[in-house]
């Protein structure tokens, strides 16, 4: 291998870890895409970046020597990367109870392939950089929505008699959390009468964690069936 096959190498290495050290991040906060992904986009990204740079200088020198005069923008196929990467992060959006999930990790997705692009064009201290601000960011957006953010949380639960759900409900609202919607339906279990509860509450980051249970358990009866 030549001096330049070595240097590509490492251009590929080096997109590597800056896209696996941003999917750690990723795969630690349990998101839609981690580790593999990231990886994988840093590296496919940097790959197609010395594809598009040298991919074609055979021909190029090919054309020269024959007189013919061809012409290739090397632009075109890393250009083809940036629109690409956007069926990547499309498919780490979703749509769920009104709410739209993963744009950050998305977000992310699309960084990554940019800084697998720089590592491929042999830019490694941009690079680095930018993995540094990535991990920077998102580390500070986490602890500002841990202790300031809000997230809505969809509880299932059943109850024997609507007197509990009114409880439940009431001391929703008392704690700060906002009912957004809820929805009960009336089964018959054993001769007796059931309600089950769907309902959607708006609740500070740090407070729902355990505290949704300690409300649940305060009432006899009450059964919790799933916390989304």
């Amino acid at each position: 291998m030549n001096g330049f096959t070595y240097e590509f190498i490492l251009r590929l290495l080096v997109a590597s870890v800056m896209g696996g050290v941003i999917g750690l991040e990723r795969g630690y906060r349990a998101k839609e895409a981690g580790f593999r992904t990231h990886f994988l986009v840093a590296l496919g990204s940097a790959i197609f970046m010395i594809l598009s740079q040298y991919g074609f200088e055979e021909l190029l020198t090919m054309s020269r020597e024959s007189g013919l005069n061809i012409r290739l923008d090397p632009s075109r196929i890393a250009a083809q990367v940036v629109s690409g990467i956007g069926f990547i992060g499309a498919g780490t959006i979703i749509f769920q109870k009104h709410v739209v999930r993963g744009l950050t990790t998305a977000a992310g997705l699309w960084v990554t392939s940019a800084i697998g692009m720089t590592c491929g064009a042999g830019m490694y201290a941009l690079a680095i950089a930018s993995t540094v601000m990535v991990l920077i960011c998102l580390e500070t957006l986490n602890l500002l929505l841990q202790k300031f953010g809000t997230r809505n949380i969809n509880i299932t639960f059943s109850a024997p008699s609507t007197d509990e759900v009114r409880d439940i409900l009431n001391r929703m609202k008392e704690d700060g959390m906002t009912v957004d919607s809820y929805n009960m339906r009336e089964t018959i279990e054993s001769g007796k009468p059931n309600y089950y509860v769907s309902v959607e509450v708006n609740v500070k980051r740090k407070r729902y964690e355990g505290h949704l249970l300690d409300i649940m358990d305060e009432l006899n009866g009450v059964r919790i069936e799933s916390i989304e």
